[in-house]
């Protein structure tokens, strides 16, 4: 039987404060080494959602970091390979590499989500896994992560947005752990039920 608590801060206050603890990795990593590009916290603010839509305790780390990590590292793959084919193809229906990119998505896709009959922590963590492999996506086809300071290679680009996702991932996970904790839930008195009141009452 769990016990009954009650939050110290009220929600509303210890999201704001979690956000602004988040936006200096949003904001000052550029201005720190201008050659880095700033932690897109759009996609840590999603993980943070996947802490509390996990039951918003510290074992739900458990299941969305590393099934997180695998998304992340699936879509890492997948682009390479349509970087490394478009290379090859030098492919253009309507835009550059855009047949290279089918096939590479279609042929990725049907390997990495047959894969997850395969790893447990991909079913029970199907919201990160696929959480991973949107996010990676995303911050690969916004740009958002450096270049400069590790190549200017294309084809290392799918591997440098997959770290810049997964520290954006991690970051969320941490800012899901630190909005709960500092709710500083305490435990609270539940007050007798009708039919068990003490003797004598």
């Amino acid at each position: 039987m769990e016990t009954e608590t009650k939050d110290t801060i009220p929600l509303w206050l210890a999201v704001a404060i979690t956000v602004c603890v988040s936006l200096p990795f949003g904001i000052w990593v550029s201005q720190i080494n201008k050659d880095l590009t700033n932690i897109p916290i759009w996609a840590s603010f999603i993980v943070w959602a996947e802490y509390f839509a996990l039951g918003a305790k510290p074992a739900a780390l458990k299941i969305m970091v590393p099934a997180y990590l695998l998304g992340v590292i699936a879509a890492a793959i997948i682009m390479t390979a349509w970087v490394l084919l478009g290379s090859v193809l030098h492919d253009k229906m309507i835009t550059p590499n855009d047949l290279s990119l089918f096939i590479a998505c279609f042929v990725g896709f049907c390997i990495f989500i047959y894969a997850m009959k395969f790893f447990p922590v991909t079913q029970t963590g199907s919201l990160p896994y696929f959480n991973g492999i949107s996010m990676m996506l995303g911050v690969y086809f916004t740009g958002a992560f450096p270049t400069v300071l590790f190549t200017s290679d294309p084809n290392y680009f799918p591997l440098i947005a997959g770290v810049w996702a997964l520290l954006a991932g991690l970051l969320g996970a941490a800012l899901g752990w630190f909005n709960v904790t500092i709710l500083f839930p305490r435990p609270v008195k539940s007050a007798p039920s009708a039919g068990h009141q003490p003797a004598g009452i």
